[in-house]
């Protein structure tokens, strides 16, 4: 998802888990593996536990940077699976 501040375009990345409940949020100017690497390693530090399967879009930044940070996960990449997490209509966070 991308979000435009001052002008410019960002990207969102947020977890979401199978009950629709955000799980971590990052914004960045970028979504290149090292930008998805990190929000890899914010999210399994702050869950604790590794999961057993990720769902994302078909960004390539996605499969190149869960391949270094958890290779046993198993990634989804079909479509419609993330709507939970491109659902725009709920708010990232609360004012």
């Amino acid at each position: 998802m991308f979000l435009k501040i001052n002008g410019r375009l960002h990207y969102l990345w947020r977890a979401v888990d199978q009950d629709g409940d955000v799980l971590d949020i990052l914004v960045q100017s970028r979504g290149d593996k090292k930008a998805a690497k990190k929000f890899f390693r914010k999210l399994l530090k702050g869950l604790r536990y590794v999961p057993r399967v990720i769902i994302t879009d078909k960004l390539k930044s996605y499969s190149a940077a869960r391949v270094e940070v958890m290779p046993s996960v198993e990634h989804l990449q079909q479509k419609y699976q993330n709507n939970r997490a491109e659902n725009s209509h709920q708010p990232t966070r609360l004012r």
